[in-house]
């Protein structure tokens, strides 16, 4: 990490920071962990946190929880909310998944799962986040009329994806079929660098029933 993020890390991990144990799952208090009460989104993956700290930036009126194990992006995002001056951040180190077990159902307002990793071998597809029993634990802590939003530029996983969310009984496609890019979903730079490679991008945005 730089200098600038090792910083970051260590002044602002108390205040902005959420630790997801191994083991038996912690309850959330979501209230508690931005101390208000606001729609939630949660943001699995977040990376370098640019989109993370770009959509909060521009939607005040709801906290974004973002869940990360690369610790210099957990940094970095933590130095881009101090400078940004975002209090609407919160940033969690651990398993995505773990942590949504802890949170209670039907809590969030979204869930944002933008390029997860498509583990491209046949025999790691297990590995993916977007599988049926996730996808029907994200869902379950989904509010009635909440969204699932994913995008991704491996167009094998793009249909996989949409195979899986397509299934899910409690889901309704808003755009039947691949969305159109949303404009609140900023453009990062490994989407740039997935579009100068060739690799169209597929957002795929679902409603709970």
């Amino acid at each position: 990490m730089s200098d600038r993020q090792t910083d970051a890390l260590g002044r602002l991990w108390p205040a902005y920071g959420l630790d997801v144990p191994d083991g038996p799952v912690v309850p959330v208090d979501l209230a508690d962990l931005f101390g208000r009460r606001a729609p939630v989104v949660l943001e699995i993956g977040s990376g370098m946190g640019d989109s993370t700290a770009a959509m909060a930036a521009a939607d005040p009126d709801r906290d974004y929880l973002a869940v990360e194990v690369h610790t210099p992006g957990i940094a970095n995002l933590l130095d881009l909310v101090e400078r940004g001056g975002l209090r609407n951040v919160r940033v969690a180190e651990g398993d995505a998944l773990s942590l949504v077990k802890g949170l209670p159902q039907g809590v969030l307002d979204a869930v944002h799962i933008f390029f997860p990793d498509p583990w491209p071998k046949t025999r790691h597809h297990k590995r993916r986040i977007i599988q049926p029993a996730h996808v029907a634990l994200l869902r379950s802590r989904l509010r009635p009329g909440g969204t699932l939003h994913c995008a991704t530029d491996w167009a094998e996983y793009a249909e996989s994806m949409r195979e899986t969310l397509e299934a899910d009984p409690g889901l309704v496609d808003t755009y039947g079929g691949f969305a159109p890019r949303p404009a609140h979903r900023p453009v990062t730079k490994f989407e740039r660098r997935a579009i100068t490679a060739g690799r169209p991008v597929a957002d795929l945005i679902y409603r709970r029933r």
